[in-house]
């Protein structure tokens, strides 16, 4: 008894010393190679507390509330203390070093301690020899996003597409490529280059970083940058948080006119409950009228009979999260887990919404307006639902660390619109759509790795193993066309000139696994440090894709008795064989709209990084690459591809970063870059599928003779990194870059020239892209604006496409007077211009967070011109987004934000373009102005 009161006693003790005390913790880098540097020694000044820095450079102390100077030290570089480190009971002060090389003279650095977690990604570029820029988590909340896509646009030369996808350097998607903690994962859209950014919570992340400069261990298969989403790792403590958040937009939200489609009970989780599944099974015969199932006694309860847009009330957005994470000491271990998840539930609505609409040029020289061949505008609404869910284990020992995360992302997408289309103007008939979709997403990465060094860290080996699962279900899509008789206004349903009701079912399944080692030895070259990488990785990608296609037609019925009603057709006028009259289906797939695809990509590398003086530093690689596309499918003429190796290309990407130190600080510095890069087309892309939009009326082909696209990349840069007790002070940088990049066949959308509504990709002609980039991060208390910051960042950029010979001839056809073609055009997808400026203000002490951002994109070159079809482009869209917060409670623990966007009001928008002609609308909608008050909570 007395052992357990004693057990007891000495328990609550603990808990009670552990209360009192808070924590000091942190990184300790290596400011002579880019890297960490492991078993650093930490002192306490004036007390006897100290520790040392592990494998991974992370280091923890435990200290009783005050404020204290930290020395760091390690045997051959300059001694570094931190001054008026200030430690609170309970909470945790976070503390990075760099410690740099020393002189012959013991030298010992003295700094006060940073208030602003911005100057540790400053000094992970400042120390990096790749070119990269980056956001702290501190300027993400300074902006006030609450996701990665809200946050990314403010990194210079990058760009967010419809709230999600980034680009960089104005490149399009297939050139930017996006991983999570260093490995590559697909998104919820598997045909895209880059990850889905809203889905991840700004909550969960440590830092952003772009890499716009390539280096040897990483895939070949980006162009305009990397961005890597790094997710916070082991918590020194406990750190849990929750919010909520609620949107208005005016012209959304609270609309009784709001346009939907029936939903199922469980929509609002992201997916369907059944009640769009496809009723028939696979060996379902439709050969009426010698088969039966087309009756309507078959029909009931099988296929949804719901054919029509409905009108209901639209509710605000909403938006919820809760993060939480901990560490745990298991003997002389640690164990730490982090776990996040949030909701969104989101609803737009358009009711002047324009897509789909097709012009051509007139075959007349003289004649330069745009002749009329489809319009298509009317109304639109969207729910969106997206719930993801992280949760991950660290287990970290001496020399070894192994990690384990599962990410798990669920997206229900279900829209209906209400469309008005007329077709040429020599015949001008009139239809009313009605237009049903829903979408199923769902997505699940495992993600495994472990990074393991030896008793002096001058070997280091790290394994990275992520598999993902993903599926996109396109669930009962439905059209349903009446023609319009202008002279008496019947709706016809007119199979010649409308067509027949139609709905079909998509589904795609694709398996994608990703494995990574490198290896890391430091060594000595030219009598300083260097570290040698090898390493290598093999990725393998599975993908089925299928489509099962219904039309309705009719037999023996006058469609004006259904006076327009879609609900109508499989409702009380579905087939009876007893009239032989009514609607019947009939499967109208085709054996190329399913394929099975596989791609393989093995690679090998090795890079040398050292520094043959003092003022200059080096890494220099060879990455191999081998990638086989083998794809199963048939084309409509019945040839058959049985696991056909269509793609079969083995690549070496050579790399070199060079960076030249311009002064004794480093402060200023000089980065040279080359590298090779590639951009492979997606399964989509080399296929043979014919994939229809029915909302924009657009069908997209495959091309299963697409190539890859290789690409020269050079880069030059110029940075100043600002100084403590200086005018251009700590936290302050300057950079001004200059790029280069030579395209060999790039891959590029365009219209078929023979059919107004068909879209593919192909390979047109060499490309050249080369540009400038100004950065600017400043503080403005030199002008005595006290806790405000400008970021102004700006690129321009120049293009030019040579036109193959295909694409020449078919411009020079239609030539007009006056007009004169040159020898190129613009690349597709590259912006000529983007702009980001903010001016963001902090008050620690008062819990004031507040900011003005602006980010314009210059007008881009959408869709490629083919025949009588005209250039698409979509035009600058001019986003205006204010925030404004306020923290308060204990240690500023909860914090309401008010967030506005689109200030400016302005409207998305691509046109065609013509020479000499007046601007046609491809596609508009206005995205409105929102506004969204948000609620958070840490403990």
């Amino acid at each position: 008894m007395k052992t357990l009161i004693y057990s007891f006693f000495l328990l609550v003790t603990a808990i009670s010393l552990q209360a009192q005390t808070g924590t000091i913790a942190g990184t300790v880098n290596d400011g002579q190679l880019n890297d960490i540097l492991p078993f650093a020694n930490i002192l306490v000044q004036g007390t006897t507390k100290g520790t040392t820095s592990d494998f991974d450079g992370k280091y923890t102390l435990d200290v009783e509330p005050g404020t204290y100077v930290i020395e760091f030290s390690f045997v051959g570089y300059t001694t570094q203390q931190i001054s008026e480190v200030v430690v609170k009971e309970g909470s945790t002060t976070v503390l990075d070093v760099t410690l740099s090389g020393a002189s012959l003279d013991e030298v010992v650095i003295t700094t006060t301690a940073r208030k602003n977690t911005e100057q540790s990604v400053l000094n992970l570029q400042r120390k990096s020899v790749q070119l990269l820029d980056g956001l702290s988590l501190e300027s993400i909340k300074k902006s006030g996003a609450s996701n990665v896509a809200s946050a990314v646009r403010n990194v210079p030369g990058v760009s967010v597409q419809g709230g999600k996808y980034v680009y960089v350097r104005g490149l399009g998607d297939r050139y930017t490529k996006t991983i999570l903690n260093g490995v590559d994962v697909p998104g919820l859209d598997p045909d895209r280059n880059t990850l889905q950014l809203d889905i991840f919570p700004s909550s969960l992340l440590e830092n952003i970083i772009v890499v716009k400069s390539s280096t040897a261990d990483q895939p070949a298969d980006f162009t305009g940058g990397v961005v890597d989403i790094v997710t916070k790792d082991i918590p020194n403590g406990k750190q849990s948080s929750a919010s909520i958040g609620l949107g208005y937009n005016p012209d959304f939200h609270f609309n009784s006119n709001y346009i939907t489609n029936e939903s199922s009970g469980t929509d609002f989780l992201g997916f369907d409950d059944g009640l769009r599944s496809n009723p028939f099974n696979e060996n379902q015969e439709f050969n009426f009228p010698t088969t039966t199932p087309n009756t309507a006694e078959f029909l009931a309860g099988r296929l949804n009979p719901t054919l029509a847009a409905a009108r209901e009330n639209s509710g605000a957005d909403m938006s919820l999260s809760f993060t939480t994470g901990n560490s745990y000491d298991v003997g002389d271990n640690k164990l730490g887990f982090l776990a996040s998840v949030s909701y969104k539930n989101e609803t737009t609505y358009y009711d002047d919404y324009v897509d789909g609409q097709r012009f051509r040029k007139d075959t007349d020289p003289s004649i330069f307006e745009l002749n009329t061949d489809r319009t298509q505008q009317g109304e639109r609404g969207e729910n969106n639902v997206l719930i993801s869910a992280l949760g991950g284990l660290s287990y970290k020992t001496d020399r070894s660390k192994y990690r384990f995360n599962v990410l798990h992302i669920q997206n229900g997408e279900s829209g209906a619109s209400l469309l008005t289309q007329t077709n040429r103007i020599d015949n001008s008939n009139t239809i009313k759509k009605d237009v049903l979709i829903y979408t199923e997403r769902g997505l699940t990465n495992l993600f495994f790795s472990g990074k393991h060094t030896n008793e002096d860290a001058s070997w280091t080996t790290e394994w990275k193993l992520s598999p993902t699962f993903s599926n996109v279900d396109d669930k009962d899509f439905r059209t349903t066309p009446f023609l319009i008789n202008e002279d008496t206004g019947d709706f016809i349903i007119s199979p010649s000139e409308s067509g027949d009701a139609s709905r079909f079912f998509r589904e795609l399944d694709e398996i994608n696994v990703a494995s990574k080692l490198d290896l890391t030895r430091k060594h000595q070259l030219f009598e300083k440090d260097a570290k040698l990488k090898f390493g290598g990785a093999f990725t393998y990608k599975q993908r089925d894709f299928a489509t099962v296609r219904f039309s309705t037609p009719f037999r023996n019925f006058d469609s004006t008795i259904l006076n327009g009603d879609p609900n109508a057709i499989l409702g009380q006028y579905a087939y009876s064989a007893t009239d032989d009259s009514g609607f019947f289906v009939r499967q109208d797939s085709n054996e190329n709209d399913s394929y099975d695809s596989n791609i393989n990509i093995a690679a090998l590398y090795a890079s040398e990084e050292f520094r043959p003086s003092s003022w200059f530093t080096a890494i220099v690689g060879l990455r191999a690459e081998k990638f086989d596309l083998i794809y199963t499918g048939q084309d409509q003429n019945g040839n058959i591809f049985d696991e056909e190796k269509i793609l079969d290309k083995f690549d070496l990407f050579p790399s070199a970063n060079l960076i030249f130190d311009m002064n004794e600080e480093g402060a200023q510095k000089l980065r040279a870059s080359f590298a090779r890069t590639t951009a492979r087309p997606s399964f989509k892309e080399a296929s043979l599928a014919q994939i229809f939009n029915p909302i924009e009326n657009e069908l997209f082909i495959g091309n299963i003779n697409l190539q890859p696209t290789y690409i020269n990349n050079f880069d030059l840069r110029y940075e100043i990194y600002g100084e403590e007790e200086k005018k251009f002070g700590l936290g302050d940088f300057l950079a001004l870059s200059g790029f280069y990049k030579k395209f060999k066949d790039p891959i590029e959308l365009t219209f078929f020239a023979e059919a107004t509504g068909q879209v593919t990709p192909r390979n047109l002609g060499d490309a050249e892209v080369y540009g400038v980039e100004l950065e600017l991060r400043k503080s403005l208390d030199i002008i005595g604006l006290d806790n405000f910051s400008l970021n102004l960042n700006t690129s321009i950029i120049e293009s030019n496409e040579t036109y193959n010979e295909d694409e020449l001839i078919l411009r020079q056809a239609l030539l007009k007077e006056g007009e004169d073609l040159g020898d190129g055009r613009v690349l597709q997808g590259q912006s000529p211009f983007l702009l980001n400026a903010g001016i963001a203000y902090e008050s620690t002490e008062g819990g004031w967070k507040s900011g003005l951002f602006y980010n314009v994109q210059g007008k881009t070159l959408e869709i490629v011109a083919a025949g009588e079809i005209a250039d698409v482009y979509t035009l600058p869209f001019n986003d205006l987004k204010f925030n404004l917060s306020k923290s308060f409670g204990e240690d500023q623990n909860q914090t309401i934000t008010f967030k506005a966007g689109n200030l400016l009001n302005d409207d998305r928008e691509s046109v065609f373009q013509s020479f000499g002609a007046q601007d046609q609308l491809y596609s508009k909608w206005s995205p409105g102005q929102d506004f969204s008050l948000s609620y958070s909570f840490k403990f």
